[in-house]
């Protein structure tokens, strides 16, 4: 028997039919704001990179100039145009991006398929932690080339530190108002950075048209493996690939700004950038032999190709634009862990949704985290050019799993086997030798990027593992075959009531199952009687403003399996929802009144009072676990407890929350079994004289004068801790044969249908 309702769905926004973010001139807008930060302040270092590494504006030849070029162009052609736009953001998961989607897309291709993704994705978001730190510290750094800005901040790196730190707090304490409304405010401001970026290098290009000639590939591969020009050899490919490093934070942002909107403007922003990069070419081919600049530390040609008169707002603009940039990252973070999320690699966290639409998401303890870790970032370096030397390491190890994740994608589920062998061979190729040459960072702070992507992958992994520890110790049961038993316990007046409405939290989305955990509590734990009991599951719908629920009663009026469906928007008060599903339930004669005889209120209510019961699983004694998987099992719950608490997330902050802890224990260790052995009878003779002498003592102890020797004269503190700890060994070991916490069910029914349940 069941029942169900359904509340009126609203939705303030048009979708497109499959869902995603439609085409519009303002998320076009927003999408400029949000998605190309990173990527657009590319050009302010890239080539300035290129030739400090070729040595100097002197050795920039033509060949080397535009060879260099080439090598930006097709680098950016190749990685973002083709294999990002073109093919990745054809492999979405319901418009969501990112490694985590893609995994998602092809896990049942292949169980080793998820190592890529976690190394991919553990990768990526350590460099999300890197880019906000580097990429402000180094705006706030390129204000001292204004002689005013330079009067303020002199060479003081603290001053600069300070600065940086105050802006990347206000930037994480912008998050909270949504990707939505930053993008808004961010988009205007980087329309305007890109329409700089196309004009001010259109206006340098007619200096040498020659530049040009960068458009053919031939010319980037000449000038590779040419070591008259490159005096760097392949390892100029690290900092070539300083141009592309937002690529993946494209593909992981499409989920906020939708694929339409990203095919719409990537043409604008490609051509704003390849136009100024040729402007920055033609410059330094223009300057080449000016002595005087060659002098100049630090040289940039981004800025220095600009006339004096205009550089005040170049540099300006370049400073917000840099800010800006982090917002790729730290959005595209969110993302990543949203998709963790549901695929059992990240601990559940509490997500909020600012505006109407579900891709657009802030998660606060993610964004907290990464607050903290930039701070530390820019604490411990100190200054940019420590940070760049740890730049883009990361993001290459990412770029190369997200390659393998595509072939899988597009040999596996396209069948496109004639395109994934060369686009894995091709891209795999390309890839490794951008890793290859910025390996060499990894001395000179690339380390940190590596420290950071081991401690989140560790997460990852230790998340992943308890939970398939836990799924091979857990058994899902049905429940009409404890119906009787329940009804018996509600029915034992020798127990007290323990609540009117007694609710258990579960993730099992089945009708007609429970995790066995949740019975032994009811039945073995320590029996708890109630009037009803409550097993709740809560689903987020993909329509921000849903309402509904539905019930499994197993033909009772006591015992209700419910799943509350509600919208992504749709603040979850359990608590409140329940109270109007039990009203609805006496409304409808499925559930007797639970008045109460004592009450404040002059009008009675006809529902009772709520506990909910939180369980909490830790492994047992006897569970068949290695101590491997023991700790991790432990390291998991202590990830948990950092994580927040369900009561928090469901708002019973001010409700009765039971927090139980039951044994993790469904296969149990083969215990020895102890068979009796009698005492021999000269043994048993003395016995029977010393219980008649004792007898004799009791009799006449009262009138006894003698003092009783004290038998305990030896025992020193270290003799009493030693016997403390073995009595309470023995009362813990006595304590674990006689039962308790490791009873198991007898017999454990097993239904071949809860495989698919358990997997939930």
């Amino acid at each position: 028997m069941g029942v169900s309702q359904t509340a009126e769905r609203t939705a303030s926004k048009k979708r497109s039919p499959k869902g995603g973010i439609p085409l519009s001139a303002a998320m076009i807008l927003v999408t400029l704001g949000v998605v190309y930060g990173d990527i657009g302040t590319s050009p302010m270092y890239t080539l300035k990179a290129i030739m400090s590494g070729n040595g100097g504006l002197t050795t920039m030849s033509q060949d080397v100039v535009i060879g260099a070029l080439s090598l930006i162009i097709w680098t950016m052609t190749l990685i973002t145009t083709v294999k990002y736009v073109l093919v990745a953001m054809k492999a979405d998961n319901h418009n969501e991006g990112g490694i985590f989607a893609l995994y998602s897309l092809v896990k049942r291709c292949g169980k080793w398929l998820i190592i890529p993704a976690m190394i991919g994705g553990a990768a990526l978001l350590a460099d999300g932690i890197l880019t906000p730190a580097v990429t402000v510290t180094t705006a706030i750094e390129g204000l001292r080339t204004i002689d005013f800005f330079h009067a303020l901040i002199g060479d003081n790196q603290g001053i600069v530190v300070l600065i940086t730190i105050v802006i990347l707090c206000a930037l994480f304490a912008m998050q909270r108002a949504g990707t939505s409304t930053i993008g808004k405010a961010f988009g205007p401001i980087m329309t305007v950075w890109f329409l700089y970026l196309g004009i001010t290098g259109l206006i340098n290009v007619g200096a040498d048209l020659n530049v040009f000639r960068a458009l053919n590939p031939l010319r980037g591969i000449m000038f590779l493996f040419n070591g008259n020009l490159n005096h760097a050899g392949l390892m100029v490919l690290g900092n070539v690939f300083l141009c592309t490093t937002g690529a993946e934070a494209l593909y992981s942002d499409m989920g906020h700004v939708g694929k339409a909107n990203i095919y719409a403007s990537w043409p604008f922003v490609k051509a704003c950038l390849i136009l100024n990069y040729l402007g920055q070419g033609a410059w330094i081919l223009a300057n080449n032999g000016n002595a005087a600049l060659a002098a100049t530390p630090e040289l940039n040609p981004f800025f220095q190709m600009l006339p004096e008169a205009v550089r005040v707002f170049a540099v300006v603009l370049s400073t917000f634009a840099a800010i800006i940039a982090s917002q790729a990252l730290i959005t595209g973070s969110y993302s990543i862990i949203s998709e963790a999320i549901r695929l059992n690699l990240m601990p559940h966290m509490r997500i909020a949704y600012p505006s109407e639409t579900k891709g657009q998401i802030y998660i606060p303890l993610v964004n907290n985290i990464m607050w903290v870790s930039c701070i530390g970032v820019v604490l411990f370096f100190q200054t940019s050019s420590h940070m760049e030397a740890a730049y883009g390491l990361a993001i290459t190890v990412t770029m190369l799993m997200t390659t393998l994740l595509l072939f899988t994608y597009l040999s596996k589920i396209r069948r496109k086997h004639a395109l994934a062998v060369p686009f894995l061979a091709f891209f795999m190729l390309l890839e490794f030798a951008f890793f290859f040459s910025s390996l060499t960072k990894f001395m000179h702070g690339g380390y940190v990027t590596v420290i950071l992507a081991a401690l989140i992958f560790a997460v990852m992994y230790v998340w992943r593992r308890g939970t398939a520890i836990e799924r091979t110790q857990s058994v899902y049961l049905p429940v009409d075959q404890y119906v009787d038993q329940l009804a018996e316990l509600r029915a034992d007046d020798e127990l007290p009531y323990l609540a009117d409405n007694l609710v258990f939290l579960t993730n099992d989305s089945s009708p007609d199952h429970l995790d066995r955990d949740i019975l032994y509590s009811i039945l073995d734990k320590r029996p708890k009687r109630a009037r009803a009991y409550f097993f709740l599951n809560i689903q987020v719908t993909d329509e921000p403003n849903t309402h509904e629920f539905s019930i499994n009663t197993f033909g009772t009026n006591f015992l209700f399996k419910v799943q509350i469906r509600l919208g992504f928007r749709v603040n979850q008060r359990v608590n409140e929802y329940l109270y109007q599903i039990v009203e609805k339930l006496v409304a409808d004669s499925m559930i007797a009144p639970q008045h109460h005889k004592y009450s404040i209120y002059k009008k009675k209510s006809s529902v009772g009072d709520f506990r909910f019961c939180l369980i909490r699983k830790v492994p047992s004694s006897s569970a068949d676990i290695s101590a491997f998987d023991r700790n991790i099992i432990m390291a998991k719950y202590l990830i948990r407890r950092f994580c927040g608490s369900p009561a928090h997330w469901y708002g019973l902050e001010n409700s009765s929350v039971i927090f139980e802890y039951v044994p993790l224990f469904a296969r149990s260790k083969r215990q020895h079994v102890l068979q009796y052995v009698e005492l021999p009878e000269s043994v048993r003779h003395v016995h029977d004289e010393i219980e008649s002498a004792n007898a004799t003592y009791v009799e006449h102890a009262s009138g006894a004068s003698a003092d009783k020797p004290d038998q305990d004269e030896d025992i020193d503190l270290f003799d009493a801790a030693v016997r403390k700890a073995h009595d309470d060994e023995a009362r813990a070991v006595e304590d674990s044969v006689i039962g308790g916490d490791t009873a198991v069910f007898h017999p454990i029914v097993l239904n071949e249908e809860s495989d698919e349940d358990d997997e939930r």
